[in-house]
């Protein structure tokens, strides 16, 4: 069995709404896997205030309820305490040791792992990753389209890398496919709806969600038709609600699609779900 999971970041539930980008005019293809192929699930974990991405994040490939162990919800990147949390125990680490090949599909724009180590931020996923650094995709992997942007056309590098060419979303969902069937377990990460969710900007949001949708379209088709379970999920709202500039309360989706998804949505009721569905289904 093999599964591509797609991580994408700020995008909660909400009802129609003016400012909810969130609709089948905009994504049709996300709201039918919303509508369909999903259950809401709690982002806020038992903590007062608004959810955040670190504690979410690490949440999410824990299994541990960070915002608890922390004592609040924490934004940005993971401190120390967290960052040890996430290295002594993720999705990664425990795929690993059941023998399962892993790979993080983001590329980093690096010749070698070894120059994320001293990088003073990361992320909940970088953490994770050089936990296990035969996940990580360099240049050179994009270069051959065996990763992705974290953008998926490669738009938002064009300034500083000129000489790597830019991709459609049809595209880069070929590619993840390519990678998929080569891997028990491959992760995408995809950050800019939060992004454009901070923004205000309702027209940059739509754009963003119309962009992901034609990628998401592709790769539906692909991992159905390869019987490979695609779920998705989020760290918490954000996107839903352009009236706001911060993250939301929303319950946020998880979508399980293909082989196992009534059992998954079955047993993710939280982000503390995540993990432990995975690892038993694989």
């Amino acid at each position: 069995m093999k599964i591509v999971f797609l991580f994408i970041d700020g995008v909660g539930l909400r009802e129609p709404a003016p400012d909810n980008p969130v609709n089948p005019e905009v994504c049709p293809t996300l709201c039918r896997l919303i509508e369909r192929h999903s259950v809401p699930i709690d982002a806020c974990l038992a903590v007062d205030g608004l959810p955040q991405s670190a504690t979410g994040q690490a949440t999410m490939f824990t299994g541990v309820n960070a915002p608890v162990f922390m004592g609040r919800h924490c934004e940005g990147f993971p401190g120390p305490s967290l960052r040890k949390k996430i290295e002594e125990h993720n999705l990664f680490l425990a795929l690993k040791a059941r023998g399962k090949r892993v790979k993080f599909a983001d590329a980093y724009l690096v010749d070698s792992p070894d120059e994320l180590v001293p990088r003073r931020f990361k992320s909940v996923t970088t953490v994770m990753a050089l936990t296990a650094p035969e996940t990580i995709s360099t240049i050179d992997d994009l270069l051959d389209d065996q990763a992705l942007m974290q953008d998926l056309t490669r738009e938002t590098i064009q300034d500083r890398y000129p000489d790597i060419p830019t991709v459609t979303p049809e595209d880069a969902a070929t590619h993840l496919f390519g990678i998929a069937r080569a891997y028990d377990f491959t992760l995408y990460e995809f950050f800019q709806t939060d992004v454009a969710g901070h923004s205000m900007d309702y027209a940059r949001a739509c754009s963003v969600l119309r962009t992901y949708d034609q990628f998401l379209a592709a790769l539906v088709r692909y991992t159905d038709a390869a019987g490979i379970t695609l779920l998705m999920t989020a760290d918490h709202g954000n996107i839903e609600a352009m009236e706001e500039r911060g993250h939301t309360r929303n319950p946020v989706p998880f979508i399980a699609f293909g082989p196992g998804e009534a059992d998954f949505r079955a047993h993710v009721k939280s982000l503390v779900d995540v993990t432990p569905a995975i690892l038993r289904f694989i």
